[in-house]
């Protein structure tokens, strides 16, 4: 932890009980700023930080793991429980990948939830979400131009989570990072079959940039309209790459079963 990141945990200024420290980690939370897997500081910095004996602390802490939001690892401190993963269950998530119906109703819903982020995106961004929106997109840039496929995968999640944030609805972006959670564990379709398509890579990245650009200039029709046609294209592809692997299997049944009758 540097010290411009003392402002996370703000001197409790009241009559510093646990209830009060358990309230501001919750908020630090709730709003994003913690992430599922982000470590606290260490009980005597926080303490400090916080103004509070470490009794209190001790307190505050043994409260947020009983509510399942923070969890302690023997040795490793205390960390942000993963409490973006239990928004979808396991058997749920499990179902899910088993019928393709649910990619499409994913798309679809995505589609619009995209829109209504970015539209709003345009309209609260702050300076400082727009630096964020600076930097990953200057990520995204440069994995593109060297090729680092990983890096541009990584980027692209990272770009509209960072958007989510800037719309400054927890709703939202709970929901999104759920949402691209079950994206990255290939629930839906595997993002390598849709990224590799020939000119996907380019075309992609001028659909981030595009709703990049209306974020950054405040316009939200433009920013929602942006994104919106980005999942168009996402959805598109995803099918184009299911139905070729769909011929693929079935052209490597057919010759599987000429060489067996020798024809």
């Amino acid at each position: 932890m540097t010290e411009n990141q003392d402002d996370l945990y703000a001197r409790i200024s009241h009559s510093r009980t646990a209830d009060e420290v358990v309230q501001q980690i919750e908020l630090l939370i709730l709003e994003g700023v913690l992430r599922d897997g982000d470590r606290l500081p260490g009980e005597r910095e926080l303490s400090r930080r916080f103004d509070v004996s470490r009794p209190i602390l001790r307190e505050a802490l043994k409260e947020l793991e009983a509510r399942g939001l923070v969890e302690s690892r023997h040795g490793g401190g205390t960390f942000v429980a993963d409490v973006v993963g239990q928004i979808f269950s396991k058997p749920l998530i499990e179902l899910i990948g088993r019928h393709h119906k649910a990619t499409q109703d994913y798309l679809e819903y995505r589609r619009e939830l995209e829109g209504l982020t970015a539209e709003l995106a345009a309209t609260r961004a702050t300076d400082f979400d727009r630096d964020i929106l600076t930097r990953v997109i200057e990520r995204m840039r440069s994995a593109h131009k060297s090729g680092n496929f990983a890096e541009e995968l990584e980027a692209d999640i990272e770009l509209h989570n960072a958007i989510g944030e800037s719309a400054h609805n927890i709703i939202l972006l709970h929901t999104l990072r759920a949402c691209y959670r079950l994206l990255t564990q290939g629930i839906f379709f595997h993002r390598n079959s849709v990224f590799g398509a020939p000119g996907a890579r380019d075309q992609l990245l001028a659909q981030h940039e595009a709703i990049y650009a209306a974020i950054m200039v405040g316009d939200p029709q433009t920013a929602k309209t942006a994104a919106q046609s980005h999942i168009d294209f996402v959805a598109t592809a995803a099918r184009e790459a299911e139905r070729s692997g769909e011929w693929v299997r079935i052209a490597r049944l057919r010759l599987q079963q000429r060489d067996r009758s020798g024809s």
